[in-house]
């Protein structure tokens, strides 16, 4: 038996943009067109583009591939092309094994049938049999918390409850091949905490995974290597280093350096206490982000800092900076250093981090760098926010050791 679980190879697709049939009368003669005049799978017809060009990756049994990229990238063409709802105009696309799949809310639902019926109707597709599915149907209720509305037709559900019900049948009905879309947003936080542990667990458990997300912080935890798509294959490999492509390209606009600028950054480390790359840190770890400044001409008058951006929305959530006069930086050309040390009181996401030079006088920007660090804050405690404000609470009258951690709502 072959490691590959699921393989896509050099895989084009194309769509139409606008056609739409009102009538047999335009239906026909349409057909007619493309019997008469069969179009080549290289080329493009009027009103067609290609959504994918020529991507190809490969997932070994028990990994976790995350797929990251813009709105319209191609990312949902992929997952749609692997569970075969859509066929590549050129290429070879297989998933070997029991597929679970969520890449639409409520996809494979039939709106008249009943949560129950939707369940039997879901395991019996993927090849369960009926003793099975009724071993694991308390579990699936459970967890999509629908319990109330189990013997209610889907359409009645809302967008939450179709999604937490899809998922749930994806990883309760012994998947080999796991296949999630971005859809896992429109649930409420503590059910995608749960989401997040469960496919966790299946990581641990050999499952493999095809993980498409914005969430940048999900896919470093979960997933074991990475694709930033854009149409065509941007970055593929070590989860840090290709979201470390993406968030270059998205901050490709803000990040740049006249190259006949004095004072600009070439280059910054990020490490943690013990000198490491921090892949992942807790609220309020100590960091340092050492920066290296090239120099060329006489400058002063100039403000150094950096932007702590939240990855996933490019929230700003710090501006930090000081002046040349300040950190006493050299006036002689060549390259400097400065070392900058800070401690994230952040809830859990991903961040990143640009650095600058700005120029006082003239009120410009003299060289932006991004990104020029990334790394990833966990903790379990925070609901919902920005900063981590060390929430305790006790009852009064009562001793320190009663002290209880803020803690995140069921």
């Amino acid at each position: 038996m072959t490691d590959r679980a699921v393989v896509f190879d050099a895989i084009w697709k194309k769509f139409r943009l606008g056609e739409h049939h009102d009538s047999l009368r335009d239906l026909v003669p349409s057909l007619a067109r493309r019997l008469l005049k069969p179009q080549n799978s290289t080329d493009l017809g009027e009103h067609q583009f290609w959504v994918l060009e020529n991507v190809s990756f490969e997932v070994n049994r028990g990994d976790a591939l995350g797929i990251i990229g813009p709105n319209g990238a191609g990312k949902s063409t992929t997952l749609k092309l692997l569970t075969k709802i859509l066929r590549p105009t050129r290429g070879r696309c297989e998933v070997h094994g029991r597929v679970g799949a969520l890449i639409e809310v409520a996809a494979g639902f039939h709106p008249d049938l009943t949560g129950r019926e939707n369940i039997n109707l879901q395991g019996a597709i993927m090849g369960m049999k009926r003793a099975d599915i009724e071993r694991r149907f308390a579990d699936i209720v459970d967890f999509a918390e629908v319990g109330s509305f189990i013997d209610t037709q889907v359409k009645r559900y809302s967008t939450g409850m179709n999604a937490r019900l899809g998922f749930s049948i994806a990883a309760h009905l012994d998947p080999d091949v796991l296949i999630i879309d971005e859809v896992l947003s429109v649930g409420d936080m503590a059910f995608q905490q749960r989401c997040v542990d469960r496919m966790r667990a299946f990581r641990q458990q050999g499952v493999t995974t095809v993980f498409v997300s914005h969430n940048l912080q999900a896919v470093s935890q979960l997933c074991s290597h990475a694709l930033y798509l854009n149409h065509s294959m941007q970055a593929i490999g070590s989860v840090n280093t290709v979201i470390q492509k993406y968030l270059a390209s998205l901050g490709s606009a803000r990040a740049s350096s006249d190259a006949s600028s004095p004072l600009k950054v070439i280059a910054a480390v990020l490490t943690d206490e013990h000198g490491n790359p921090p892949a992942s840190v807790s609220p309020g770890a100590r960091l340092q982000l050492r920066v290296t400044y090239l120099r060329s001409s006489e400058i002063s008058g100039v403000t150094l800092g950096f932007i702590l951006y939240r990855s996933t929305d490019l929230l700003v959530v710090y501006n930090g900076n000081v002046t040349d006069d300040a950190v006493h930086l050299p006036a002689q050309n060549g390259t400097h250093m400065i070392d900058f040390t800070f401690r994230p009181h952040v809830t859990r996401g991903q961040y990143h981090i640009e650095c600058h030079v700005f120029h006082n006088s003239s009120q410009r920007f003299l060289s932006r760098f991004a990104p020029a660090a990334t790394f990833s804050v966990e903790e379990t405690q925070t609901y919902d926010g920005i900063a981590d404000i060390e929430l305790e609470a006790r009852p009064v009258g009562a001793p320190a050791s009663a002290m209880a951690p803020g803690w995140k709502p069921p």
